[in-house]
């Protein structure tokens, strides 16, 4: 079980019960005691929870949708492993690209950076919270793409946007992807966002994906991107050598 599924399921037991012990989570999940310590550390870090001596409880000040609570749980997750990619990333955008983000929690650590770029630049996205974020730099044009917005989501799904996509000339897609490996390639869990990644990737010049290092070697239930269709993985800097050599015909920075 990966990380923030977990850390999904801790919140729905709270939901149902209140407050939970770190005894009874290492049982749930046969996972060690320090493994659920951090678990609950991070999740009251963004307030979805109260920590409590040997467990924590439900927040109930803390009123959010389920949307809202899965995607602070992913943003939490390796967030400085992101912010680290975020850094990397920025150094391929140039004054008056045209670029493509995706609803990954990595890109909107991208866009946090992009709030303070000074440079005329077009940006489409599939993300609310990302087009809500970058809303808020004059020098830039934000376009949403049109499609489904599925409950507990923040992403827009589907094949409606493609038509808008057509229209313009993008310079760079990034995107990022639930697993990676040398064999499938780029791999996710949603279907209906997998499907519209790969219509991204084939309407825009060159791809880059932006992959944390926990994520190498995963595969995930969709696969919608080859390596032979990425130009670039940008990835934290904590990757092994036998992995980065699995890699040997694709660039990693």
């Amino acid at each position: 079980m990966f990380t923030n599924e977990r850390r999904q399921k801790i919140l729905e037991m709270l939901e149902k019960k209140h407050s939970v012990t770190v005894e009874e989570l290492v049982t749930c999940f046969d996972v060690s005691a320090a493994t659920i310590r951090s678990d609950l550390n991070k999740l009251a870090e963004t307030d979805l929870l109260i920590r409590t001596h040997g467990g924590a409880t439900k927040n109930d000040e803390k009123a959010i949708t389920e949307a809202e609570r899965a995607y602070d749980i992913r943003k939490s997750v390796n967030l400085a492993e992101k912010q680290v990619i975020a850094k990397k990333a920025i150094r391929y955008i140039h004054a008056n690209d045209c670029i493509l983000l995706d609803a990954s929690s990595t890109c909107y650590e991208l866009a946090q950076l992009l709030l303070e770029y000074t440079e005329p630049l077009t940006v489409l996205t599939s993300g609310l919270r990302t087009a809500s974020l970058l809303k808020e730099n004059g020098q830039m044009t934000v376009i949403v793409l049109g499609g489904i917005v599925t409950p507990n989501s923040n992403a827009i799904e589907g094949s409606l946007g493609i038509d808008l996509l057509k229209k313009f000339n993008i310079d760079t897609f990034f995107t990022s992807s639930y697993a990676i490996s040398a064999k499938d390639g780029l791999s996710d869990f949603k279907m209906y966002e997998a499907e519209l990644k790969k219509l991204m990737i084939k309407e825009s010049e060159q791809t880059i994906a932006l992959i944390d290092s926990t994520k190498f070697e995963k595969k995930s239930i969709i696969n919608f991107a080859t390596l032979q269709e990425i130009q670039l993985i940008i990835s934290d800097g904590k990757l092994p050598n036998e992995t980065t050599s699995i890699y040997e015909n694709i660039s990693i920075v």
